[in-house]
Parts: C-alpha cells; structure tokens; sequence
C-alpha cells in the first residue's frame, strides 16, 4: 500500500476518448489524412468518426494528456484506487459513457462536468503498419466552466483534499480562470502546483494565460521544443536547454516557502532538472528503436510517474527516475496504455 491518500493528486484538463482502430490506406486518402500526423478535426472529418466506428474494429482508451498523466500516476502507485481525482467536461452521450467507464477501470476519481450542448472530445488514432494519424476534435473539452463544475461545494472539497495539483498547458485555452483559481488555492496553502507547457503553440499563442499561471507554478514540465518555444517568447535569448531551464526556474513566483523546480525531458536524450542555483542532468532508459511502437504518449506518462513520485513524497531524483520508467513502458504499447502492473523499484 502506498504512503498516498485518496484524492491527493488533483488534474483538470480536455478529456478526449481516443478512438483507436487499424485502418487502411483508402480511409486515410478519403479524409486527406497523412499517415503520421497529428491535427485538430475540420467540418471535412465530421463523419470520420462515424465511419471508423462503423468499418473497423475500434478500441477505447481514456485520453487526453491531463487525464493520461492522472491515470499513470494511480498505474504506479497501484493502491489505493482514486490516489488521483481528475475534472473536464464531457457530453450526455455514448462516448462520455464510455469515458466514465474507463477512468473507472483505471481507478481514477473522475468527477466531470456533463453538459449536452456539445458532444465529448474525441481523437481518431487512425492506425496503418506502425504509424498513426491523430484527428483531434476537443468539443466538450472545450466547456468547462468555473462557476458550474470547479465551484460547486462538493467538487472543492476535493480540490481540498489534494496536495499536488496538476494541469496540462492545453487547459490554458479552455477555463484559465479555473487553473487559476486551484494554483491560488496551491500557493496560499503551501501546496504543490504543477504545469506542462504542453506545445509550442501555448508557448506563443497563449503567452498571456500562461504568465497569469506562471507565478504559482512549482513545478514546470516541457520538452525541449516547447523548452526552446518559450524562451524565444521570454527573450530569454538563448537555445541552450540547460539555461532555458534555469531562467525558466528564476522568473517570478508568489509562494517563497517553494523554489520552483523546471523539468524538460528531450526524448532519447537526458532529462535537465533545475531547482535552486542547479542545473542536474538525467540519462533516460535506453532503448532499442525496433521496439518503439508509439512515442505519443511519452511525455504524459513521463509526468505520470513523476507525479506518482511527488505524491509520495519520494526525492526528486526518485521523481525523475520513475518518469523516465513509465515513458519507457508506454512507447512500447500503442496508445498510452500499460501492463497490469508496474515493475519499478
């Protein structure tokens, strides 16, 4: 049993069904899909959905990077069930059905918010050989609300609860009243707050939500290219990872009893951490690339461990280490999905 209570590890952010199925080439050609590619549903995919549903021979899997990230961290953690909580909105439909069922399944305490104006997000995971297309449509994701969900007394009593709090950047363009309501609720209690930069176009796009959050972050995750995004952003006038991360650590921040601490992760490359006036370097797992099925999921899950570190009280170190484990274990597997049990140690 693990030193982690139930509902100590708080997310908010899109939940998305990925819908994944094998298909063929013709499918591909009929929605103009590359075969590797990733990128947000226009009225031309509306029945691509439908269809895939229909043709082929689908599975369900929990999604959106959030979500993902909550429900590797309960994977790692094993017991107690619902260590994690998680909040998004979803639609009165099968699919918010289905989604249900799967944080269920995955242990997870989702709590969402229902509404039946717009459907719940999915993402198509339109497979051929060992590529994927990824069709992003974020609909109901894309309706949170503060005042009806994040609010309402029973839901922020389980904000309450939590002692580290996690949310991907791609919230940012959703309910940034909402993150900024629980960061607050972090820094006045002396709690841990977390953020992902998540993409380079959160990085420019959505610059002025990002820095109203900035200064409650505790800890900061990205990769080296959203690494690289924000600093040309920041002016931090510098490319190097080691320095970006450092400047990153150092920007402003209301809760003093805290130093931040910045992790990016560079794929096959090392992992930099810094926190106080250090910048450490982690070597990740190595692997061999034939046994690489899908890096889509890999910074999630990277977080994921780190979390299910952190919720544990575990060193940062330890953090980093059962980060780069889980990562490990996902890119193996399509989808971000996992065996029935961790083996780390």
């Amino acid at each position: 049993m693990s030193s982690a209570s139930p509902n100590s590890l708080f997310g908010m952010g899109n939940p998305l069904l990925d819908i994944c199925a094998v298909v063929d080439k013709d499918f591909l050609d009929k929605y103009t899909l590359k075969p590797n590619d990733q990128i947000l549903a226009e009225d031309k995919h509306k029945e691509l959905f439908e269809e895939l549903v229909k043709k082929f021979k689908v599975e369900y899997h929990a999604g959106g990077a959030t979500q993902n990230s909550i429900k590797i961290a309960q994977w790692m953690i094993q017991k107690p069930h619902k260590v994690g909580t998680f909040f998004g909105c979803i639609g009165k439909d099968k699919f918010g059905d289905i989604l249900k069922q799967k944080a269920e399944e995955a242990h997870v305490d989702a709590h969402y918010y229902e509404q039946d104006e717009e459907p719940t997000g999915t993402c198509a995971a339109c497979i051929t050989g060992d590529n994927r297309s990824l069709v992003a449509n974020l609909a109901a994701a894309n309706c949170y609300k503060r005042e009806k969900h994040l609010d309402v007394e029973e839901n922020w009593k389980l904000v309450e609860k939590a002692k580290v709090f996690y949310i991907a950047g791609f919230f940012l363009t959703v309910s940034v009243e909402s993150i900024l309501k629980v960061a607050k609720h972090a820094s006045e209690t002396n709690k841990l707050f977390c953020l992902n930069l998540s993409a380079p176009f959160i990085c420019q796009f959505f610059k002025d939500n990002l820095m109203k959050v900035m200064p409650y972050v505790d800890v900061l995750f990205g990769n080296e290219t959203e690494g690289a995004a924000f600093a040309k952003e920041q002016d931090f006038e510098t490319k190097d990872i080691k320095e970006i991360a450092k400047k990153a650590q150092a920007l402003p921040k209301v809760n003093s009893k805290r130093q931040r601490v910045v992790v990016l992760t560079q794929g096959k490359d090392e992992t930099v951490m810094a926190q106080g006036d250090k910048v450490e370097t982690f070597p990740v797992v190595k692997i061999d690339p034939k046994d690489i099925v899908d890096t889509n999921g890999a910074g999630d899950a990277f977080v994921g461990g780190f979390l299910s570190g952190l919720v544990q009280e575990k060193s940062l170190d330890q953090c980093v280490k059962a980060g780069h484990y889980s990562a490990n274990v996902i890119i193996k597997r399509a989808g971000c999905t996992f065996p029935e049990k961790p083996d780390f140690k």
